[in-house]
């Protein structure tokens, strides 16, 4: 299964913060598991919207140079309540740090007025052709996937885009 996240980047203020959101629907089909009485989104894949929303801040922000940006550590993960079908989760992340290849942040993610998640996290971010040469033309075509999806994400007012 591939899971994707966020629904929609709404706000972004390039190498700093940007705000995404995610509608969970019943459709999903981890939330036949999770639970089949009580279907809610489970905690990893809160904190996993997080992530994907900073790491759409690290791409836009290093213009889609890397092609692997991965979670190297979260700390201080707090979740308050549950995200269930029909609720939206609008993501924010600022950014600490974005550095060549480690980048910092804090994130938070609220459905209304009620905050669901929190959690400070470290991403890692580099090529896979950096440890084996012959992995480059995988960083190409992830990157140009990447690219690809960005393009459908993205806030209409960025200011800064990636050539196609």
């Amino acid at each position: 299964m591939k899971f994707v996240l966020i629904d929609k980047i709404i706000a972004i203020e390039p190498g700093r913060s940007l705000t995404a959101v995610k509608s969970v629907s019943l459709a999903e089909e981890y939330l036949a598991d999770h639970f089949p009485i009580f279907p809610v989104l489970p905690g990893v894949l809160l904190l996993e919207g997080l992530i994907e929303s900073a790491s759409w801040l690290v791409r836009q922000h290093g213009r889609f140079n890397q092609s692997m940006v991965l979670l190297e550590n979260a700390r201080n993960v707090r979740y308050k309540s549950f995200a269930a079908p029909g609720m939206q989760i609008c993501y924010t992340v600022t950014a600490k740090t974005i550095e060549e290849n480690t980048s910092s942040f804090s994130g938070l993610g609220v459905c209304g007025d009620e905050e669901i998640v929190a959690a400070q996290f470290t991403l890692r971010h580099f090529n896979l052709a950096e440890e084996n040469p012959k992995m480059a033309h995988a960083d190409g075509r992830i990157i140009e996937a990447m690219k690809k999806r960005w393009a459908l994400l993205k806030p209409e007012n960025c200011i800064q885009d990636v050539d196609k």
